[in-house]
């Protein structure tokens, strides 16, 4: 992928949070993060707010876009990231981890959050994602659709049951009548993407959007039954965020036509 301008801060933030919160609970641990980086409010050191967005891992590229576009309209404001899969999403939230928005990859970990009482406001679906199968440059292993994937002599990375990506993928393949024994089962579609661009895994069962983000690193293979398993993505003010302004400003931009234009550049399909 080419090299551009320096990375914003949106982009450090958000490297920063994959690199340190990786734990399915780590309340306490963010805590401390927030204190460490701020005043009592979550302000920033330079006095200006710190919006905190949990969100899914698909979403990296496009809410690090927005969030540098975000801070460009709000001065002042840091956008913080934590990306991961949304059922760890959704564990951190209902521990008490500090966070002003969550964007899930599907319902179902939203309405752990929603039942949780930790949303604001009802959430909205502002995106969808369909699955194709990623496979190294050259499709080595020759795979062509999901029945390829039962092959025991083909390596394939899913995603775990509980995180989207991997109940879209237990869908599909139900569709589709095709058992597959994984040779590894990832906690989010990122580290699934990553087994293929490391040459680990023949083929991994991803979401469209991650072939796209992932350039000429990996190849992309159509599944036929992927309008079976369409993932709604929805997005919520929390509770007990300390920036609730900001919180629902965040969601009025990825929800305008200039956040739907930078997801759909991205491959998702909005709503």
């Amino acid at each position: 992928m080419p090299s551009a301008a320096p990375i914003g801060s949106a982009a450090r933030h958000a490297i920063a949070a994959n690199r340190v919160i990786a734990a399915p609970l780590l309340a306490g641990a963010l805590l401390a993060s927030a204190a460490a980086c701020g005043g009592a409010d979550g302000s920033a050191d330079d006095g200006g707010a710190t919006l905190t967005v949990f969100a899914a891992a698909s979403l990296t590229d496009t809410f690090t876009e927005l969030g540098q576009r975000f801070e460009d309209t709000h001065p002042g404001t840091t956008v913080d990231f934590n990306f991961a899969g949304s059922s760890t999403l959704a564990q951190q939230i209902d521990a008490g981890a500090p966070a002003d928005v969550f964007a899930s990859a599907n319902p179902a970990t939203m309405d752990q959050v929603v039942d949780g009482g930790r949303t604001a406001d009802p959430p909205a679906v502002f995106a969808r994602n369909t699955l194709r199968i990623a496979v190294p440059p050259g499709n080595p292993a020759g795979v062509e659709g999901l029945d390829d994937l039962a092959d025991p002599d083909v390596t394939v990375a899913l995603c775990a049951e509980q995180v989207p990506c991997g109940a879209a993928a237990r869908t599909a393949l139900d569709a589709a009548g095709v058992e597959v024994v994984p040779s590894s089962e990832e906690e989010d579609v990122r580290a699934a993407l990553t087994k293929v661009t490391l040459g680990e895994v023949d083929a991994a069962l991803v979401y469209a959007t991650d072939i796209i983000a992932a350039g000429d690193a990996v190849e992309g293979v159509d599944v036929a039954v992927a309008e079976e398993a369409v993932n709604d993505y929805p997005i919520a003010p929390l509770s007990d965020a300390s920036e609730p302004e900001l919180a629902r400003s965040w969601i009025d931009l990825v929800r305008s036509p200039e956040g739907e234009k930078v997801l759909s550049d991205a491959g998702f399909r909005t709503a």
